[in-house]
């Protein structure tokens, strides 16, 4: 049967254009069916136009308001009630849909996540994770990259378990090396955060490998990489300018050396698959991990492609049943293993 999958219409820089041509991709290409939530009478010509005739799963659930890049979260959350977000992930709480996507407000996502689905049982903050390339070109994940500014040790051991099974059974690592995302591999480096958190991972019942460094998210030795939301975000936000840093750089250099038509081809060959190996389209969005349901963040800019993925990815979050695993772990007092 198909997925149904709700998507935030109003969300990116360049809505709902990339929303509407990034449902239609999806809907050609993977086994979903797709909700786009905003006004009607925005979406319904701007789909039709799209379609040109042709017919798709896409439905159109009309909301009245929607949130913006622009606006305060909280106040955004409280005042616009009948918000795209709102409307939408009240569809997954519903159960009219398996999973919901936005590339909209990313603060407001959580917020509006949090009050919506409500969290998992037993946990106690959410945590959002980001995929990132590694020199294998398979993922490595990280989490948390900015739903809590301040965590504690307990914190911490959660997003572990919830990043173990995420990456088990959505990103289909076998065993996941997991480890916590520090100063130095030695146990008396890092702050008091990491200090403390050590030894209540090594109880865990997953593959924790103990202490990475930051070259540890690229160099495929880590799977899974747990950190405060501080942390995570400055650590993404360091890793999004240096790719695009390196891709400028890297584009320069080939013009500059490559002379024969051939030899432009294979650079342009090579720069493309570079350049996709960086590309967070590719990747689809982030999930917010330990709430009631599916929900997916996508980057701001995201266009079509990027739209579609993370389509894909809250379509695979949903059949993987990742929550009702990370809850009975967490149940257990994170003393059974994890499977």
């Amino acid at each position: 049967m198909p997925t149904d999958i709700v998507v935030d219409a109003m969300g990116s820089e360049k809505a709902p254009e990339s929303e509407i041509r990034g449902a239609i991709l999806a809907c050609r290409q993977l086994d979903v069916r797709v909700q786009l939530v905003g006004p009607e009478e925005t979406l319904a010509p701007a789909l039709k136009a799209c379609l040109r005739g042709q017919t798709l799963p896409i439905e159109i659930v009309h909301a009245s308001e929607w949130i913006s890049m622009d606006d305060k979260a909280a106040q955004a959350v409280r005042n616009k009630r009948d918000s795209s977000m709102r409307v939408g992930l009240k569809r997954v709480r519903e159960g009219k849909a398996a999973g919901f996507f936005t590339a909209g407000n990313t603060g407001a996502a959580m917020a509006t996540a949090k009050m919506v689905l409500g969290m998992l049982s037993g946990v106690h903050r959410p945590a959002l994770a980001t995929i990132l390339p590694t020199v294998t070109g398979f993922p490595s994940l990280l989490l948390d990259v900015g739903a809590n500014v301040d965590s504690d040790p307990e914190n911490l051991v959660q997003f572990a378990i919830m990043g173990h099974m995420y990456a088990q059974n959505v990103l289909q690592v076998t065993n996941p090396r997991v480890g916590l995302l520090s100063i130095g591999e030695e146990d008396s480096k890092g702050n008091s955060l990491t200090r403390d958190t050590l030894p209540l991972m090594r109880q865990l019942p997953i593959n924790f490998i103990g202490n990475v460094e930051g070259r540890d998210l690229f160099n495929a030795d880590c799977d899974v990489a747990v950190c405060d939301g501080f942390v995570g975000n400055v650590a993404l936000k360091t890793v999004e300018g240096a790719a695009k840093l390196f891709s400028v750089m890297l584009r320069q250099s080939l013009k500059s050396t490559v002379t024969s038509q051939v030899g432009a081809l294979l650079s342009r060959r090579a720069f493309a698959e570079f350049k996709k190996s960086l590309d967070y389209s590719e990747y689809g969005g982030a999930p917010l991990l330990g709430v009631q349901g599916v929900c997916i963040v996508g980057h701001g800019s995201s266009n079509e492609r990027a739209i579609m993925n993370g389509i894909r990815v809250a379509a695979e979050f949903a059949q993987a049943e990742v929550n009702s695993g990370i809850e009975a772990v967490v149940r257990a007092g994170a003393t059974t293993p994890v499977s």
